[in-house]
């Protein structure tokens, strides 16, 4: 399969290139140049199926032609260690639970899958020093890093900004050493993210260095995601409620609902989708005036979703070329700010008993004030909430449990570079 630039000026290339480069030269991203639909006798019998299986068949879709059969298997089968369940919160809403990995954050799919994949490219070209670069605003940083510790022939540099990401989330990138080397940029995640994508368009740079990105701009990393949509359809299919199902998606860069769009068009029998934002709610203002206008994040409790400028925004356009009405049949829109996040975590947690993170929260409230009779509600979990343990904690009055893996992390001894968010900076280092 080849794999275009969503900006249209640069080469169609290969899964590998499109792998190792991460961002096309034209500083577009790259997208598959066909989505194929799977058949209706998978969908009938996925109930049946393990998560592992689902997986492969979808991965198959997108990677069998470039990648043997036993290999991908074996990609796919390490990478998901881990399940993904769905949990009924209340009434027709249910919670896709995917902090159940290494890093408890759903970037450990994409994450993981990446690590496993760039890894065995980099082999087969006989390669020994790439450099990868991967901006965070909290889970991306933990997934990936953990995702590539030890892995031959690959260096990680995670840029974070300092003082915007809990001190869980920073403990799991800047304890672990040995190939993944910590940035403490001064500035917010789209400083971080900038530095990133200049880096990959600089000539000097890409002559001496051998660059890619972990980020969701790279397709290793964001079409993985679609696994999980397809598994929380299985598990609804076997419960006998797979009619109607709406997924409301906690969104920073779009990659996560970017991933749930191409499963809608392999067929996963979906309604629609929901992006719910925090105070940066630049795609919920593109859905009401068509015209979308970034802008430096603001910081707030759902820390990840901080982004004013979201990657993954020009994949979606792609996706429904540049049609505001087609977009608006598939997705709406909701934001909410510190407050109502708060509000949302305690009342759910004294109603049901179950407790949210802040980002899961914008999800969950975003079905409660849109979901229609009829319709079955699935909102993304992306972390756990003990990841931001201090907020939780103040939210709802009393002391989270932190689950053994959190805790291993919390032991290490923190290592970073304090670096500014001015590039000449940033390249600099790497040169050295």
């Amino acid at each position: 399969m080849k794999y275009y630039s969503t900006n249209k000026n640069a080469p169609e290339v290969s899964l590998q290139e499109a792998v190792v480069k991460g961002l096309a030269p034209d500083n577009g991203l790259y997208m598959p140049e066909t989505i194929k639909e799977l058949p209706q006798s998978f969908f009938e019998n996925i109930g049946n199926m393990s998560f592992q299986e689902i997986a492969y068949t979808v991965a198959d879709a997108f990677f069998g032609e470039d990648i043997e059969p036993d290999t991908l298997k074996s990609i796919v089968y390490d990478t998901l260690s881990f399940d993904t369940p769905v949990v009924h919160v209340k009434d027709n809403i249910y919670s896709l639970e995917l902090f159940h990995g290494p890093t408890l954050a759903f970037k450990d799919v994409g994450g993981r899958f990446m690590a496993r994949l760039l890894g065995y490219f980099i082999k087969k070209q006989g390669q020994k020093d790439v450099k990868v670069l991967v901006a965070t605003s909290g889970d991306t940083g933990s997934a990936v890093a953990n995702g590539f510790l030890g892995v031959e022939g690959i260096h990680v540099y995670v840029l974070y900004p300092k003082g915007k990401v809990s001190q869980i989330q920073e403990c799991q990138f800047t304890t672990l050493g040995r190939n993944i080397t910590a940035i403490e940029i001064d500035g917010t995640f789209d400083d971080c993210q900038a530095l990133v994508k200049t880096a990959f368009l600089d000539e000097e740079l890409n002559r001496k260095l051998n660059l890619t990105s972990a980020n969701s701009i790279n397709v290793a990393r964001f079409l993985p995601q679609a696994f999980y949509y397809f598994h929380a359809y299985a598990q609804l299919a076997k419960q006998g409620k797979a009619g109607n199902v709406v997924f409301s998606v906690p969104s920073g860069n779009f990659g996560n609902i970017t991933a749930g769009l191409i499963a809608k068009r392999m067929g996963l029998p979906v309604t629609r989708f929901i992006a719910a934002n925090n105070s940066n709610d630049i795609f919920y203002k593109y859905l009401q005036t068509g015209e979308y206008n970034p802008r430096p994040s603001v910081q707030t409790i759902a820390n990840a979703m901080d982004v004013g400028n979201p990657s993954n925004f020009v994949r979606v356009l792609d996706l429904y070329g540049k049609s505001l009405n087609e977009i608006k049949r598939d997705i709406s829109g909701e934001w909410y700010n510190d407050d109502c996040i708060k509000k949302i975590v305690k009342a759910t947690y004294d109603e049901t008993g179950y407790l949210l993170d802040p980002h899961g929260a914008c999800g969950y409230q975003a079905l409660k004030d849109e979901l229609q009779p009829g319709e079955k509600g699935v909102f993304l979990e992306t972390a756990h909430p003990a990841k931001f343990l201090e907020t939780v904690e103040s939210i709802i009055g009393r002391q989270v449990a932190i689950p053994e893996k959190l805790q291993a992390f919390m032991k290490g001894e923190k290592q970073s570079v304090d670096m500014s968010k001015e590039f000449a900076d940033f390249k600099q280092y790497l040169l050295k």
